[in-house]
């Protein structure tokens, strides 16, 4: 990104944001902190941020609950962080509300500021490409409307329902490996991420094929990853 991006912190622990708001700065990157929950969710609407690092456990409001309801209304992408001892299903859950990456504390600045950057370069790099229109037969994908038209009727989708089928409507007919997907959508290729790349796969069919069970649209090579068919 050109211009110094924009990063919110939510967490409660004032030591840990101060020291995650240095790393960020050193790195040229504007920051703003928020200490709880209702907090960072106003301000996260009112501010509009590039990238929201969020803590799984706040006060006021929890990080899933926070997640969901930004999900409902941005597709800013989301951190979260959580500590060693929280249940994978919680895990899990943050990531169907929309979450991008997970750190488990306690974790490395470099490492912190690493995804960071990753996020915000997929996020720069999807922004730039969005100013068109994609067609792959009765399909039209508005990149700059974030809608999506099958057979001229719209069709409603979650920002990462969206993302995912923009990578594959990007290069119709051809097979995109489940790595490039979750890279490219989630950033980071784990056991949860894999599991919840099928998750999406099965509601983009529930929503766009006329028999979810013989998929013709979203179809799957075995062994290697997903196709959307023209």
């Amino acid at each position: 990104m050109d211009a110094p991006a924009h990063v919110l912190i939510i967490e409660d622990d004032r030591r840990l944001a101060e020291g995650l708001r240095l790393a960020l700065q050193h790195e040229g990157h504007r920051v703003t902190w928020a200490p709880d929950g209702e907090e960072g969710l106003a301000v996260a609407l009112r501010e509009k941020p590039d990238l929201v690092v969020l803590d799984l456990r706040l006060p006021e409001m929890d990080g899933l609950d926070i997640c969901q309801r930004l999900r409902q209304r941005t597709f800013v992408p989301i951190m979260m962080m959580t500590g060693a001892a929280v249940e994978e299903q919680d895990k899990v859950l943050g990531l169907r509300f929309g979450a991008d990456d997970y750190l488990v504390k306690p974790f490395g600045l470099q490492e912190f500021c690493a995804r960071v950057d990753a996020l915000l370069r997929r996020t720069s790099v999807y922004t730039d490409e969005r100013d068109r229109e994609l067609r792959v037969g009765e399909l039209r994908i508005d990149q700059e409307a974030y809608t999506v038209k099958l057979a001229a009727q719209e069709v409603d989708l979650t920002p990462k329902e969206f993302e995912l089928l923009v990578a594959l409507a990007e290069h119709p007919n051809r097979v995109r490996t489940r790595e490039y997907l979750l890279d490219r959508v989630w950033g980071y290729s784990n056991e949860i991420r894999t599991r919840t790349l099928d998750m999406h796969i099965r509601r983009l069919r529930e929503k766009l094929e006329e028999d979810p069970g013989k998929p013709r649209l979203i179809q799957t090579v075995i062994g290697v990853g997903y196709k959307l068919v023209s």
